[in-house]
C-alpha cells in the first residue's frame, strides 16, 4: 500500500500521534495520500472504520475518493467509514438530532433559487423591488451565516438605515425558514456548529462517533467549517488537514486560506509536511508556476519539482484584437488535431470570466472543432424546468414541502409570505404537511377567510390534476396544467424579452416530451412504468446529466479558470492575459491582487505538457476599441523560459500560412481514405 509514496507521501500516511497540517501542492499526490491514510488507520491501526470521517468540497471530489479507497480497504472492519462534501456531513448531522433543532423529520433543503424567491417576497414586502438589492441581500446573507452572525449580532452593528433593513430581512428570512421546516445551504454548517455550541452532551455523542477526522482542499473552509472541524476534533487532535494556500480562490465564497494559518494556533502540536514533486507538469511549466507564485506572501514556503524533464517553452502569443484571439486558438487546436493527430480531448482552454468563451465558441463552430464547456447550468438548474419540476413532484408526493412552497404562488395566486409563514407554523404544531394542513378545519385559527379560500383553491385544483394523472394518459393533462394556470404569460411578465420567455417555455415542453418518451418507451411491456415512477427517473436524470458532464467524448474542454481548479490537461491554453481581465478589474480596484495571481498559478499548473498564454492588444468595449495593457503576471515568468509569438507584423502572414499548412494537411487526410 506504501509501495507506490515517495518518502513525503508515505511519512503524512503515517504519521498518526498528532494533529497534522499537509502542505500539498498542485499535481502532488494528495489524494493518495488521504486515501492510503484511510486504509493505514482501518488496516494496521485497528480503527473500525464508522470512526473515521473524510470530508472535502464537491461530490466530485468525495465519489473519486470512495472509490479508491474501497480499492484499498473491504470487510467488516471498513463499514461506516463516512467520505462527504462538508454540507453532506452537515446533513446528516441535523438530521440525526432535528428534533434538538426544533425541525420535523423530512425537513426541506433551500437552494439558492429557492431561497432568492423567498428574499424577493420578504423584499415586496418591504417596498424594496430593486433586483440588485435582491442579490446583494442574498449573498449578504449567506456571507454572514459563514461568519456565523446571528440576526441579532447583524442588527446591532447595522450603522445606517439600509443596514437595518437588511438586517430586518436577514431575521424574517430565518424565522420564515424555521416555520417552512426547512433549511438553506448556509445552515448545513452553521446549524451543526450551533448545536455544538449549545448542547455539549450532543458534541461529546458526534466525537465518540468521529474519532479521526481528515479534510481536504482546506484552504477553502469558511469560518463556520473551521469551527465545525475545531469542534468535532477537540482535545484528542487525531486530525489530518491537507491543504495548498497557493491554490486558495474562493475568497468571494468565503474561504479564508488563514485558516491554514491559524491551525498552529489552535493545535500547537502541529506537525507540517510539504508535498512538492509533482507528478502532472514539466519542469518549465512549474519553474513558471512557482515564479508567479512567489510574488505572494507566504507563511508556508514550497517549490514544485518534477522528474518529467524540462518540456516544450511557455509561449506567449499576442494577437490584434479578440476576434484574431479565438481564431488563433481555435485554429491552432485543429492543426495539431489533424497534423500530430492530438485528440480533441487532450486541450482545454481557460478564461477567467465566461463572457470570453462566446468567441472562441463562434471559431471553434467554424472550424467544425467539438467542444464542451464545464461548469455550465445544468438543463434542471434553470427556473422554468424548476417550477415544472416541483409541480411533477406535487403530483408524485403531495406532502413534498419545498415543491409546495416553490409553485404555490406560481404564477401569483396572491399567497404571501405572512399566509405562508402561519400555515408552517400550523403544520408544524399539527406535525403535518403543508399540503395536509390545507384540509383540516383547525387551519381555520391560523389564516383569514380570503387567504384560506385561496390555499385551498390551489390545494384542490392540484388534488383534481393528480387524480386525472392516475385515471386518465398522464401527458395531456400535465399539458393543460401549464395551460390552466397560464404559465407562458408569467414567463413572458418575468423574462427580459418575448424570446427569452419563448425559448423558457419550450424547455418545459421538452420537459413534458421528455417524461412522454420514458412512459412510451416500455408501454405493453412487462416493465411498464407509471407516472410516479416516470417523474422519479426524471428527477434522477439531473444526476446523471452531471456525470454526462464527466464523459471522456472527443471534445475540447472550456472552462473558467475557477472551474478549472482540479483538472489537468496535457495542452492549455489561457486567454486574455491583460490588465482588467487577469487581474480582474475589480481586484484591481479593491487592491486584491494575491487572489488574481492564485487564479494564475492554477491556470499554469493545470498543463501537462504544453501551455500558451495569449492576449490581445485590443479590444473592443462599448462599441470602441480600445487598447489593451498585457498583464503584470506575463512580467513576474521566467523570461529565459518563453517563447513570444505574434509581433505586430507576424499575425496575418502567419495565419495565413498556418491555414494554407492546415488545409493541406485535411487534403492529404482526404487523398489517403
Amino acid at each position: 500500500m506504501l509501495n507506490k509514496l515517495n518518502p513525503k507521501q508515505r511519512e503524512a500516511v503515517l504519521y498518526v500521534s498528532g494533529p497534522l497540517l499537509v502542505l500539498a501542492g498542485a499535481g502532488s499526490g494528495k489524494t493518495s495520500v488521504i486515501t492510503r491514510k484511510i486504509a493505514y488507520l482501518i488496516n494496521t491501526c485497528g480503527l473500525q472504520g464508522r470512526h473515521i470521517a473524510a470530508v472535502t468540497f464537491t461530490n466530485k471530489a468525495a465519489r473519486e475518493m470512495k472509490e479508491r479507497v474501497s480499492q484499498l480497504v473491504s470487510g467488516p472492519q471498513a463499514r461506516g467509514l463516512t467520505v462527504s462534501t462538508f454540507h453532506n456531513l452537515g446533513l446528516n448531522i441535523i438530521r440525526s438530532e432535528h428534533k434538538v433543532l426544533g425541525y420535523k423529520p423530512g425537513f426541506s433543503i433551500f437552494d439558492s433559487e429557492d431561497a432568492k424567491a423567498l428574499i424577493r417576497d420578504l423584499m415586496l414586502k418591504e417596498g424594496d423591488e430593486n433586483s440588485d438589492h435582491l442579490q446583494m441581500i442574498q449573498m449578504q446573507i449567506s456571507s454572514w451565516k459563514n461568519d456565523m452572525l446571528s440576526p441579532e449580532q447583524v442588527k446591532s452593528k447595522a450603522q445606517s438605515p439600509g443596514e437595518q433593513v437588511f438586517a430586518t430581512i436577514y431575521a424574517t428570512y430565518n424565522r420564515y425558514l424555521k416555520a417552512y421546516n426547512a433549511v438553506d445551504f448556509d445552515d448545513l454548517i452553521l446549524l451543526p456548529v450551533r448545536l455544538f455550541q449549545e448542547y455539549p452532551e450532543v458534541l461529546s455523542k458526534w466525537r465518540q462517533k468521529i474519532r479521526y477526522l481528515l479534510v481536504d482542499e482546506y484552504q477553502d473552509t469558511n469560518l463556520a467549517q473551521y469551527e465545525l472541524v475545531r469542534m468535532l476534533v477537540g482535545d484528542r487532535e487525531a486530525l489530518t488537514v491537507v491543504g495548498d494556500d497557493d491554490q486558495s480562490i474562493y475568497a468571494w465564497r468565503g474561504a479564508r486560506p488563514e485558516n491554514l494559518a491559524r491551525l498552529e494556533q489552535d493545535f500547537p502540536t502541529l506537525k507540517l509536511i510539504k508535498l512538492e514533486q509533482n507528478y502532472r507538469s514539466t519542469s518549465l511549466i512549474l519553474n513558471a508556476a512557482n515564479q508567479v507564485i512567489a510574488n505572494n506572501p507566504h507563511v508556508f514556503e514550497k517549490s514544485l519539482w518534477s522528474d518529467f524533464g524540462q518540456g516544450e517553452k511557455i509561449r506567449v502569443i499576442r494577437c490584434r484584437h479578440e476576434d484574431a484571439e479565438a481564431e488563433q486558438v481555435a485554429a491552432e487546436i485543429l492543426d495539431r488535431k489533424l497534423k500530430q493527430n492530438i485528440p480533441f480531448r487532450d486541450f482545454a482552454v481557460l478564461y477567467r470570466g465566461n463572457h470570453q468563451s462566446r468567441l472562441l465558441e463562434i471559431k471553434l463552430q467554424a472550424f467544425q472543432v467539438p467542444y464542451r464547456m464545464s461548469g455550465g447550468s445544468s438543463f434542471f438548474s434553470k427556473n422554468e424546468i424548476k417550477d415544472a419540476m416541483a409541480y411533477f413532484r406535487l403530483i408524485v408526493n403531495p406532502d413534498d414541502d419545498a415543491a409546495f412552497l416553490r409553485v404555490v404562488n406560481v404564477p401569483r395566486r396572491e399567497i404571501g409570505p405572512t399566509t405562508l409563514e402561519r400555515l408552517g407554523n400550523y403544520a408544524t404544531e399539527r406535525g403535518v404537511s403543508l399540503y395536509q394542513a390545507c384540509g383540516e378545519v383547525g387551519l381555520e385559527t391560523a389564516l383569514n377567510s380570503k387567504a384560506l379560500e385561496r390555499v385551498r383553491r390551489f390545494c384542490d385544483w392540484l388534488k383534481r390534476v393528480t387524480d386525472r394523472c392516475y385515471q386518465e394518459d398522464p401527458v395531456p393533462v400535465l399539458k393543460q396544467l401549464f395551460t390552466d394556470i397560464e404559465y407562458d404569460q408569467w414567463l413572458y411578465q418575468n423574462a427580459n424579452s418575448p424570446t427569452q420567455a419563448e425559448r423558457r417555455m419550450d424547455n418545459v415542453w421538452y420537459l413534458i416530451e421528455s417524461l412522454k418518451n420514458m412512459l412510451d418507451s416500455d408501454k405493453g411491456t412487462a416493465d411498464e412504468i407509471g407516472i410516479d415512477e416516470a417523474i422519479s427517473k426524471l428527477v434522477l436524470r439531473d444526476m446523471l446529466e452531471q456525470q454526462e458532464e464527466e464523459d471522456d467524448s472527443d471534445k475540447v474542454h472550456l472552462l473558467t479558470l475557477h472551474a478549472s481548479k482540479g483538472l489537468e490537461f496535457p495542452h492549455v491554453f489561457m486567454m486574455g492575459l491583460e490588465e482588467e481581465i487577469l487581474p480582474h478589474r475589480n481586484s484591481i480596484e479593491e487592491d486584491n491582487i494575491e487572489e488574481e495571481r492564485r487564479l494564475m498559478y492554477v491556470g499554469i499548473t493545470r498543463a501537462k505538457r504544453t501551455l500558451a498564454l495569449t492576449y490581445a492588444a485590443s479590444r473592443k468595449q462599448y462599441g470602441e476599441k480600445i487598447e489593451t495593457i498585457p498583464s503584470r503576471f506575463l512580467d513576474e515568468l521566467p523570461e529565459e523560459d518563453l517563447q513570444y509569438e505574434g509581433g505586430e507584423h507576424q499575425d496575418r502572414e502567419r495565419a495565413q500560412q498556418k491555414g494554407k499548412q492546415t488545409l493541406s494537411a485535411l487534403l492529404s487526410g482526404l487523398n489517403e481514405e
